[in-house]
């Protein structure tokens, strides 16, 4: 970076927030709805020091681990940034994983600490941690002894019926009432802005998820000018429908916000229409988040023709590929008429490119903008990694202080996503205009994205792969108008065997999280290959269209 560096380049997050606490104290920093939570800077700030003293009362130090199992609730913002406060990695949770995502999670990150809330939805946690960790009942509050995880020490309960063996919230901030705040601030002066200060898990086409490890400069600069290029200031209010345990809320929601001094408004802990248009609303809210699936359901919404939604300005539109006529409503019908729209990955922090609010409508809805500042992209050749020149399409590649530090105990894997140059190879496809502005193509790996989660079709692949009916499976994601994409399952049962749809799905649903079942099943006699006898997962695609009359889906034009 240069002597123009942003002003958060050499703070960590911690440091960050004091300067913008003591800037705008009286202004609105969170505001729940749900929970009926409102604070301003000041006594968020004053919060988060006393969450931090409490994880050092539990016995948390630098570079330990904290899992968050959660929605989007007042403690999960308060614990990412008391985390950073004191060099205590967050690990995110994904609310929707069952018990064996959960098992695989808790493993390979290495948690010494998991906060969670009671549940989601019909998912009851302490009865999935009850399964996996049968040892907690019996255990002393933050002195679990567990055999399948001997690292994890301390369940942390954010809201809910108590627990046996578990630390409630209290307990949390009791716990920091023992501990000087000297030893708090000794913390913060040794942190650096390179630290690892998050864990986020990411599908991957190997099937698990990856953890990918990001540090406080990595998620600072990508929330600086995501804001920058939202044009936001104090006076903006942010609302965040988009989950917390994605970098699109803990990064361009909670992190854009810090450090620009604007509020943080949640409409609710899941994703809602109406509640979403009502914080807008209420909160006089002037930027937007959301997938193109969250702004449909708004637009869509029965009473969206009486609401007052003259407030929004700006917002961010990503997560996945936008379609132009959506983008188009959004700026006109909606009224954030400076939409802008980002593209990236995890593994980026996430942004890599993104519009700016003063882009040609043409720009802003055609394309997925320019790459941040300090941030090299270039377009690759996927086979052999040389430079295209503008109008071609190839993989989009990027270097700079977004990308990760690696994935988290998985050096191969990370070895295979960035090179010795420090290139990160995203497998996206992508074509760069003459004027700079990029354009997403297409995928060189086979992920699905639907609705914005991101869906690794192997990971089901393996999972219907133990279902004794079934002899082969082929998983691929087809159009869809409502989530962008849509899981599809091509099965080959053992001979003999006969079954339904419904009977796979109910199969998928009680071992995988809800938005990876594939929403159609077909039964295959075989699959197509080439002359060698590799499956053609493209045909299936075309097919797979072709047969559910999804051709208008797939005509839908994105950026």
């Amino acid at each position: 970076m240069t002597e123009s560096s942003p002003w958060v380049f050499q703070l960590t997050i911690g440091e960050v927030l004091r300067q913008i606490a003591v800037q705008h104290p009286t202004r609105d920093a969170m505001v729940c709805l749900q929970a009926g939570i409102r604070q301003t800077w000041s006594e968020f700030d004053a919060t988060v020091d006393s969450v931090a003293l409490g994880l050092l009362g539990l016995g948390f130090q630098p570079g330990d681990h904290l899992g968050v199992l959660s929605t989007n609730w007042p403690e999960w913002v308060l614990l990412q940034f008391a985390c950073a406060r004191v060099g205590v990695v967050l690990v995110t949770v994904n609310p929707a994983y069952q018990v064996g995502e959960l098992e695989y999670a808790l493993a390979q990150s290495n948690m010494r600490g998991l906060a969670l809330i009671d549940g989601y939805k019909q998912a009851d946690f302490h009865r999935m941690l009850d399964e996996l960790c049968p040892e907690l009942a019996t255990s002393f509050p933050g002195d679990l002894q567990s055999p399948r995880f001997p690292k994890l020490k301390c369940v942390i309960r954010m809201r809910g019926r108590e627990h046996p063996g578990m630390v409630g919230w209290q307990q949390l901030l009791d716990a920091g009432s023992q501990v000087p705040t000297m030893e708090m601030a000794d913390i913060e002066q040794r942190l650096t802005p390179t630290d690892p200060v998050n864990l986020q898990y990411t599908s991957g086409t190997t099937g698990r998820p990856k953890g990918a490890l990001l540090t406080h400069r990595n998620l600072l600069l990508n929330g600086y000018y995501a804001a920058q290029r939202q044009r936001l200031m104090e006076q903006d209010r942010i609302c965040i429908p988009v989950p917390l345990y994605h970098c699109f809320g803990c990064v361009l929601g909670t992190i854009c916000a810090v450090v620009s001094g604007a509020a943080m408004i949640f409409p609710y802990e899941f994703f809602q229409a109406e509640a979403t248009l009502n914080a807008i609303e209420k909160e006089r809210c002037t930027a937007i988040y959301g997938v193109p699936t969250m702004f449909i359901a708004m637009l869509e919404h029965p009473t969206f023709p009486e609401r007052d939604t003259s407030s929004l300005r700006t917002g961010i539109m990503a997560g996945s590929p936008c379609p132009i006529e959506l983008m188009k409503r959004v700026t006109t019908v909606l009224g954030a008429r400076e939409i802008t729209i980002g593209f990236g990955q995890t593994e980026a922090s996430p942004l890599i490119t993104t519009t700016c609010t003063d882009d040609s409508l043409e720009h802003r809805v055609g394309t997925v903008g320019r790459p941040l500042p300090g941030i090299e992209v270039r377009i690759v050749d996927p086979q052999t990694h040389v430079e295209l020149p503008d109008g071609e399409s190839g993989e989009l590649c990027c270097r700079g202080h977004n990308v990760m530090l690696g994935y988290y105990n998985q050096p191969e894997l990370t070895a295979q996503s960035i090179d010795a140059d420090g290139w990160l190879y995203t497998g996206d496809l992508a074509v760069r205009h003459a004027d700079g502005y990029f354009r997403i193509t297409g995928r060189f790996k086979d992920m699905i994205i639907r609705g914005g989660e991101n869906i690794a079709p192997r990971e089901i692949e393996e999972l219907l792969y133990q279902h004794p009916k079934i002899e082969e499976v082929q998983v691929v994601g087809v159009p869809d108008r409502k989530y962008g994409e849509e899981v599809v399952a091509w099965i080959k049962l053992r001979a003999g065997e006969s079954a339904t749809d419904h009977e796979i799905r109910d199969y998928c649903r009680a071992r995988i999280a809800h938005f990876k079942t594939p929403r159609y099943v077909k039964f295959v006699d075989s699959f197509p290959t080439t002359v060698t006898g590799k499956i053609q997962k493209f045909r299936i695609r075309e097919q797979a269209i072709q047969d559910l009359g999804l051709q208008d889906a797939a005509a839908i034009e994105t950026a």
